[in-house]
């Protein structure tokens, strides 16, 4: 052994915790050389660790012990007080998810808004990872990729500049659980160690592999351990994701203890089996002994290797966002198996000189003052973990999130946002929160309005205010006063419908101009009603007959004819419709003007006579509506345009009748010859009853009509031959 007798500080200490064995490395780097002067292997004599998980925190601290001893003696006697670990990357979980952000208006994109959407994407992956955890650990999200971009929900490389109205983000994150972590920490802490820096297992090989001069390439680095394989993926300088195969060595070694019966140390050594070597004698639990042949075992292992490669390369392509890697390196014990990387290379589809296993010929940089030990595969992350102690970029740190200890993995771009959510604040507490949006209809179409934006997060970073995404380092300490809630989006029935517009009917001959109206989920309202979620609104571009009568405060019965044609309380009334109505109590009056009671002075008999007074003008002059003052400010009353009192009058007309022999008359109409009987006195009205004319259905500007060519009203009087004219003017 080569014996260094003098070393610089400071000394880097190095623990590769793995499943089935622990690495213990010490060395120093010297300009762009790193010397290893000691190295301990220590194999697990029980299961303490299982899948990169410390199982039991005892044991391994046992065995921590044991190595660190070992390495104090190849050391001289020097003390070893400080250690550098990593984390397994095998257990790893990753999620995928889409976060979307909406603007009041058209925006544009800066990289304050794509860095806040991604961390939207993180959170939201953290949740949906969280949903398959059915335990209360706590995730730190160790890295993430942009998978996909969108620029107003279509997909996009670069939004920086775009002007957008909604904008949104797929990402892959991965988290490490804090168990884990704390199991480390446990374990160390019973060898009387401290941590000095920690790590992941993937980012410690990377740092060996694959040089950061490559990491510009979108490069895959595969581990492949004992009981899992680690996968790293690079691109544009950085690590982008990190993933996980329970498949590894283990699993081609229990294939051959299946197949060549023996146990699992006599598995391991045939499974190492060199290719140059003739033959391997051992002996199965039964005792017998057998010679296999390397071709023998790369036969029994071939299908386990090929399955294994297969499910790596599918876990290399869905971390790169489902698209293939430039190229792959593989490291670890498992990929030492000939054939390994030519499989793993095709169900990739790529060149076989584009996966590689990296070992020597990454080393060249690291000097071995150990004797044994040889620059191989297995060396990449334990001198990766020493190394990472000189960047000191990735390690968990301790700081205060309002005034809580807040634990998080350094990246080396931990942001204000990253300590928020582990402190436990979710978006909703961080951003602006709108308050409730408003969702109606009117005419038949949808409407919606936005809620009001509340104020952002107030965050305070060491007394000074910073925003969400400054960059934080251990011991900060951060006060964040939660976002506040926008106001709900409100809106009156006078913010959306003009009332000012009219509707014009014609009642009684005169122009009655009144307010449109909006119906409410079939219900009237003012102006002043509140729109409530849900609401449907309906300008209305009629009046009901009811509604006219509320409108020109009529209080008592009537009957009455819309467009000549008799009508309900519920008849729609439309533009320019002619509405006629005559109180019943005015058929007493209009009497009153056809029978008079006379007294003679000198005879006692009362007799009834013919009054002298044309009928149909003193019923016009009796029965004039005027509006009352409630009505008054609401509609604009024209000037009358004739005596239209048609259902009364009719009346008024039959009890006439009565008294007198009804004669026919022939009349024209539309050059249309018909006949008219059953009265002594006829009026325009009753030619509806002979001649079929559509008055329920507003054809026209105005309705005309003529009575030898002169303008005739509903109740102008017939004669025998009168010539009419009825039609709607255009």
């Amino acid at each position: 052994m080569a014996v260094v007798t003098k070393y610089p500080e400071p000394l880097v200490f190095g623990l590769d915790i793995g499943t089935r064995s622990i690495i213990g490395t010490v060395g120093y780097r010297e300009g762009n050389q790193f010397h290893i002067v000691a190295q301990c292997i220590k194999y697990h004599d029980t299961r303490a660790m299982l899948d990169g998980q410390i199982h039991d925190i005892n044991k391994v601290g046992e065995e921590i012990i044991f190595v660190k001893e070992n390495l104090e003696q190849q050391l001289q006697g020097r003390k070893l007080k400080e250690v550098c670990i990593a984390a397994a990357g095998r257990v790893l979980k990753t999620a995928i998810a889409k976060a979307d952000y909406d603007f009041n208006e058209d925006t544009v994109v800066t990289q304050e808004y794509i860095h806040s959407l991604e961390m939207l994407g993180v959170e939201h992956a953290h949740e949906k990872m969280l949903e398959s955890n059915e335990t209360d650990v706590k995730f730190f999200c160790v890295g993430y990729t942009v998978v996909k971009y969108f620029l107003n929900n279509f997909e996009i490389t670069n939004l920086e500049g775009h002007k957008a109205h909604t904008i949104g983000a797929e990402v892959l994150a991965t988290f490490l659980p804090e168990e884990v972590v704390d199991g480390l920490y446990a374990a160390v802490s019973i060898a009387g160690l401290e941590i000095a820096n920690m790590t992941l297992e993937p980012i410690a090989a990377i740092q060996v592999a694959i040089p950061e001069n490559y990491r510009l390439l979108n490069i895959a680095l595969v581990d492949v351990g004992a009981g899992t394989s680690d996968i790293c993926i690079t691109k544009d300088g950085t690590i982008i994701g990190y993933g996980m195969l329970p498949k590894a060595g283990d699993e081609i070694t229990e294939q051959i203890i299946k197949d060549f019966l023996v146990d699992f140390a006599t598995a391991e050594k045939i499974k190492t089996i060199g290719p140059k070597r003739k033959s391997l004698t051992y002996k199965d639990i039964m005792g017998i002994s057998h010679k296999v042949t390397p071709q023998e075992v790369y036969q029994c292992i071939d299908e386990t290797v090929d399955r294994i490669t297969e499910q790596i390369a599918q876990r290399i392509v869905e971390l790169n966002g489902d698209k293939p890697v430039s190229a792959v390196f593989v490291v670890g014990g498992g990929g030492k198996i000939p054939g390994f990387t030519d499989k793993l290379a095709a169900h990739l589809e790529l060149l076989e000189e584009r996966v590689a296993l990296r070992g020597e010929e990454v080393l060249g940089f690291v000097n071995i003052h150990v004797d044994g030990v040889k620059k191989d595969p297995l060396l990449v992350t334990p001198i990766g973990i020493c190394l990472n102690f000189y960047d000191q970029k990735n390690r968990f740190i301790y700081l205060s999130v309002n005034g809580e200890r807040v634990k998080l993995y350094d990246n080396d771009k931990l942001t204000v946002f990253d300590a928020a959510l582990a402190h436990g604040l979710t978006n909703e507490s961080i951003f602006p929160k709108r308050g409730k949006d408003l969702n109606y209809t009117l005419n038949g179409k949808k409407k919606f309005l936005r809620g009001k934006s509340g104020e952002p997060a107030v965050i305070s970073l060491n007394g000074k205010e910073v925003g969400l995404n400054h960059l934080i380092q251990a011991g900060d300490q951060i006060q964040i006063k939660e976002s506040s809630v926008g106001e709900d989006a409100t809106s009156v029935l006078n913010d959306v419908v003009d009332f000012n517009e009219t509707i014009t009917f014609i009642v009684n001959d005169m122009n009655i101009e009144c307010p449109k109206v909006a119906a409410v989920n079939g219900q009237l309202e003012s102006g002043l009603y509140q729109i409530q979620d849900g609401d449907k609104v309906d300008v209305l571009n009629y009046y009901t007959l009811s509604q006219v009568m509320q409108f020109m405060d009529i209080e008592t019965p009537h009957e009455v004819f819309v467009n000549g044609a008799r009508a309900n309380a519920d008849t729609k009334v439309y533009e320019n419709f002619s509405v006629a109505w005559i109180d019943k109590s005015e058929i007493y009056k209009a009497e009153s003007f056809v029978t008079e009671e006379v007294v003679d002075d000198t005879d006692e008999e009362v007799t009834q006579q013919p009054a002298k007074t044309d009928v149909h003008e003193s019923v016009a002059k009796e029965t004039t509506i005027e509006p009352k003052d409630t009505f008054a400010s609401q509609v604009n009353v024209g000037e009358p345009i004739g005596v239209t009192k048609n259902d009364l009058v009719n009346q008024w007309i039959e009890n006439r009748d009565k008294k007198s022999p009804s004669t026919d008359i022939h009349v024209t109409v539309n050059g249309k010859s018909i006949v008219l009987s059953g009265k002594s006195n006829y009026v325009f009205v009753d030619i509806f009853d002979k001649y079929e004319f559509d008055l329920k259905t507003v054809r026209g500007t105005k309705l005309i009509q003529k009575i030898d060519g002169m303008d005739a009203q509903h109740f102008s009087p017939l004669h025998n031959g009168a010539v009419v004219e009825l039609y709607w003017k255009e």
